[in-house]
């Protein structure tokens, strides 16, 4: 006998609370929502809960409450937007369709592993349902000139503030000179993860359970994003090459909503340097990735240095992205560098010389970023209230969100 704990929409509570009874379970409590269950758990001690993947029924806190009190969670997800809630709050195996017996709901008091159990009239198998088919991902490419201008403390924020309009997002770094997502955000280096994806890749075999494998989960205030981590020696940049890469975009695409990819600076196609054209090139990944992106965020550096080499490197990147599906930001952004007005004079600075309109311009603030890379977080959860982190976010809401989340954060704006 298991001892459940219920959290659903009332039309199925009674038809589930008998069904337990009938195959010898109990349930202990029931519950109209997740804030209440999370406060009667230590009193009632269930064994597992069911609940549906309605923010109503299901938040973080009801998470961290199962957990720490070794209340095995069951998850039942109908349709794509559940199950984008689901996994938004680390949630990765939830059940598909409405919550009913015939799912995986009688073995919830034994391990995850067991398989899938039928209900008690087996003249029939259990068959799963098919999963939807989910929108096409996007993908977010992060690029910047020599110089360290902040492509990866760009490309980590972005991932986080994504995840926190509720999509599912990977961060990989593809950098073949510099890899650095996993230390900024405190990941063990041990096994790459873009680097086994790639080779998952170049084999035909990366599917979303192997991404998912590969992958660290990073929690990012109540939701999180998938971390494809770097190369931990830059000598193993061959293994990226740009077959390989192209490969896990196209594969991403139907694992997460948002890939955002951290490159290196490099864009040089360096072919007629070479005697052996089919050897690989070390900046292959980095042109794969511009030119597979559906986005590419390119950063420069608010000093006359770092605004002089962007503009040089910048003919170099239309070669293989076009102006349309570039967004310019100009990182540490202060007076003391550029002087009087730094914003009107980098807007016309990139406006005459480079053709460049509407950049957005990211703040000065050294003490947020320095917080975030301290504590290996995103910089939304080191320094939240930051005018770096607030620029940051309305880019992402602005001009990185997918059009029908856009769209949709609109309409409740409205109704709202």
């Amino acid at each position: 006998m298991t001892r459940f704990a219920l959290a659903v929409p009332v039309e199925h509570e009674q038809r589930l609370a008998a069904e337990a009874a009938r195959h010898g379970h109990e349930v202990v409590v029931r519950c109209s929502g997740a804030e209440e269950l999370a406060a009667r758990i230590p009193a009632a001690t269930p064994e597992a809960a069911l609940v549906a993947a309605i923010p109503q029924y299901l938040n973080a806190a009801l998470v961290s409450t199962c957990d720490a009190a070794g209340v095995r969670l069951v998850v039942c997800a109908a349709g794509p937007e559940q199950h984008r809630h689901a996994r938004a709050l680390g949630i990765i195996d939830a059940i598909d369709g409405e919550p009913a017996w015939h799912t995986p709901v009688q073995d919830a008091a034994r391990p995850p592993d067991t398989g899938q159990v039928v209900d008690d009239d087996t003249s029939a198998p259990y068959e799963p349902p098919t999963a939807p088919a989910r929108p096409r991902g996007t993908v977010i490419t992060v690029w910047g000139p020599h110089g360290a201008p902040g492509r990866t403390s760009l490309a980590i924020a972005i991932a986080a503030e994504l995840a926190d309009t509720g999509l599912t997002v990977a961060l990989g770094d593809a950098d073949t000179h510099a890899a650095s997502i996993d230390p900024a955000l405190g990941l063990l280096d041990e096994a790459p993860g873009f680097a086994a994806a790639c080779r998952l890749a170049g084999t035909g075999a990366l599917t979303n359970a192997e991404f998912e494998r590969i992958a660290e989960w990073n929690r990012s205030g109540h939701t999180g994003f998938w971390v494809l981590t770097g190369l931990g020696r830059p000598s193993r940049w061959p293994e990226l090459t740009a077959k390989r890469v192209t490969g896990v975009i196209d594969a991403a695409r139907t694992w997460v909503d948002v890939l955002v990819l951290d490159v290196a600076p490099s864009l040089e196609q360096d072919e007629e340097l070479s005697s052996d054209l089919a050897a690989p090139r070390r900046n292959a990944a980095t042109i794969a990735a511009v030119r597979a992106a559906d986005h590419v965020v390119a950063v420069a550096s608010a000093d006359p240095i770092g605004l002089t080499r962007y503009l040089r490197a910048h003919a170099e990147l239309v070669e293989s992205a076009e102006p349309t599906r570039m967004t310019t930001v100009v990182n540490k952004v202060r007076s003391g560098a550029i002087g009087v007005n730094p914003q009107a004079q980098i807007a016309q600075t990139l406006s005459r010389f480079g053709g460049i309109s509407q950049p957005v311009l990211i703040p000065w603030d050294p003490a947020a970023f320095d917080a975030a890379v301290l504590g290996g977080k995103a910089l939304r959860d080191a320094a939240p209230r930051s005018a770096a982190r607030l620029a940051v976010r309305t880019l992402v809401l602005e001009r990185l969100t997918p059009a029908p989340v856009r769209e949709s954060r609109r309409s409740r704006r409205k109704l709202a």
